[in-house]
């Protein structure tokens, strides 16, 4: 299973969860069901079936550009982060 870690301002949805161990081979699988244990969390983490715009996701300390489509390994680490541009 994946170690999934909250953002704090996502752990109204989790009372106050800081990090959950769920089962998936991929981000959207995790997605799917972080969503089923916590209702409502999808649509902080998406738009549609892709990973929000404002949203990089972090898999065992490596940004990925995959998104929702990313791999995992079976005790891989995800951290959901917001997106950083700069100019």
């Amino acid at each position: 299973m994946a170690t999934v870690f909250i953002p704090v301002p996502w752990r109204d949805l989790t009372g106050g969860i800081s990090q959950v161990e769920i089962p998936g081979a991929s981000v959207a699988e995790v997605v799917a069901h972080l969503e089923m244990r916590f209702p409502g969390l999808k649509s902080r983490i998406c738009v549609g079936s892709e990973l929000a715009p404002a949203l990089q996701v972090s898999i065992d300390d490596q940004m990925s550009r995959r998104g929702m489509r990313a791999t995992l390994q079976p005790h891989s680490e995800l951290h959901f982060l917001p997106a950083i541009g700069g100019g």
